[in-house]
């Protein structure tokens, strides 16, 4: 056995210990009654595109307190006027705004159609009403950390609930043909969306974040360094902080995932580490999973991964 079997050998056999909230299904049952609790009025305007025959609408909708959420939505040529089409939902990397058209246009020349969602606060056009009742360090997921029905990774939860919600009820959608897609935050919040709801009919989840997330606060260099700073501020809250988390833990939430899954994992990624990437794929009871291992790449999503997703989203959204 090579030094690189022997790597990814030992992180296959890599044993956690967390211990789920005591009342977590109840804590997400009440987060979606209070998402779902009133219709998703949305708003979608026509804009520009030099894509041919691609139509681009951009959407807003309420979201969590009060909060305006952008996104764009992509029909496919043909989409307004034929069957309706499956469709791949998707959520930036950690403090990039949504994607547009062009950067979508293998699945839209797939006859896949996109929405792309920001989240709140982070580059595009979202803002972020939510609010602390305490200090927070940099960026903003430390915002109401002290508090689960509070803080920023459920108001982020509920947007996107409502965001799904909504694109559910456009006519063009084949709602039984709805995938998630994203990479990094947008692999962890795909992984939770396809957690809450079982319309999500497949998953592609790349270099995923929001798993052990305890082991990322104390080792990752991405956005749980903010957690880590806030720590260190406040020692005497770091219990706290830690049961708020372990309610996002997608760790949790695996046993709700039973669509088909592509992920992939970099062994030289610092961000998503492998040590918070294995467990969560071994813990995840689908079927049909499959977990991408590239031994020599740090937090991307190499091209052959890439290649791998659009054979993965035909293979679960078009070839049925």
């Amino acid at each position: 056995m090579n030094a690189i079997e022997k790597r990814i050998n030992d992180l296959h056999n890599y044993e956690i210990h967390l211990t789920k909230p005591k009342d977590f299904e109840q804590y997400w049952h009440r987060v979606k009654q209070e998402a779902l609790a009133t219709t998703v009025n949305g708003q979608r305007e026509l804009s520009p595109t030099y894509m041919q025959g691609v139509h681009t609408y951009e959407v807003t909708f309420e979201g969590y307190a009060g909060t305006t959420i952008h996104a764009t939505l992509s029909l496919p040529e043909g989409a307004a006027s034929k069957a309706q089409v499956p469709c791949l939902i998707t959520m930036p990397g950690y403090m990039g705004g949504r994607s547009n058209s062009y950067q979508h246009a293998q699945w839209l020349l797939m006859g896949v159609a996109v929405m792309s969602v920001d989240v709140r606060g982070q580059g595009k056009d979202t803002g972020n009403t939510l609010g602390s009742t305490h200090g927070i360090a940099k960026g903003w997921i430390t915002e109401g950390l002290l508090d689960p029905d509070h803080c920023y990774y459920k108001a982020v939860a509920v947007d996107l609930l409502r965001a799904l919600s909504w694109l559910k009820d456009q006519p063009e959608i084949d709602t039984a043909r709805i995938g998630a897609i994203g990479a990094s935050q947008g692999g962890g919040l795909a992984s939770l969306l396809a957690a809450l709801d079982d319309t999500i009919c497949m998953l592609v989840a790349d270099i995923p974040n929001m798993c052990h997330i305890d082991y990322g606060v104390l080792h990752s260099t991405g956005s749980l360094t903010e957690i880590a700073e806030f720590c260190r501020r406040r020692p005497e809250q770091l219990q706290t902080v830690l049961e708020t988390l372990s309610y996002f833990e997608l760790i949790h939430m695996a046993d709700r995932i039973q669509a088909p899954v592509l992920m992939s994992v970099g062994l030289k990624d610092t961000v998503c580490t492998p040590e918070q990437i294995f467990p969560f794929y071994r813990s995840i009871v689908s079927e049909q999973k499959q977990l991408e291992i590239y031994p020599f790449s740090g937090h991307v999503v190499e091209p052959a991964q890439q290649q791998k997703a659009i054979d993965f989203v035909y293979q679960h959204l078009l070839s049925k």
